[in-house]
């Protein structure tokens, strides 16, 4: 088994990196649930609450903060952006057939293949290229906008055995 050396994240990106955990929670979540057979449309409520909660302003912080700083054609932002779209289409496809396993199923896969596209491949190549005085201003922004973060505080806790 190939073992990977972690990755020395930058300050301006140590709390994207920390969304994109709470992310990879998220899909554990949905897997667990699914696998215990929770109603998914219990399951597709908190996707729906997690989504408008968290992932869609940390879509819009990196979409702003730090896909701006490269060219509109670089292609890992093109990856990217598309991805955001994808997701954000998924999750409007779970809220409108909350009862589909398999869009609670895609949502997850590609949450994850993001996830680990963004963090090994285009935080590396920004991390590489943005000048210190970026970096600075991007840790800035993000330690304002993070002050007043709320709590994941879902009380319906179907992803723990024994729970439900």
């Amino acid at each position: 088994m190939i073992k990977l050396k972690p990755i020395k994240r930058s300050r301006a990106l140590i709390q994207f990196s920390r969304e994109h955990h709470f992310g990879l929670l998220l899909i554990w979540k949905i897997r667990e649930g699914l696998r215990f057979g929770i109603d998914p449309q219990r399951i597709a409520e908190y996707v729906n609450f997690f989504f408008k909660n968290y992932l869609e302003e940390h879509f819009k912080e990196e979409e702003e903060l730090l896909f701006a700083h490269l060219d509109k054609n670089n292609e890992l932002r093109k990856i990217a952006e598309e991805e955001h779209k994808i997701l954000r289409d998924l999750a409007g496809q779970i809220n409108f057939y909350p009862e589909n396993t398999f869009l609670l199923t895609e949502f997850g896969d590609k949450l994850e293949k993001h996830i680990r596209f963004e963090e090994r491949q285009l935080f590396n190549e920004l991390q590489n290229t943005l000048d210190e005085s970026a970096l600075n201003i991007i840790t800035e922004k993000m330690e304002v906008s993070h002050l007043n973060k709320k709590e994941d505080d879902w009380k319906d806790a179907f992803w723990v055995k024994n729970k439900f």
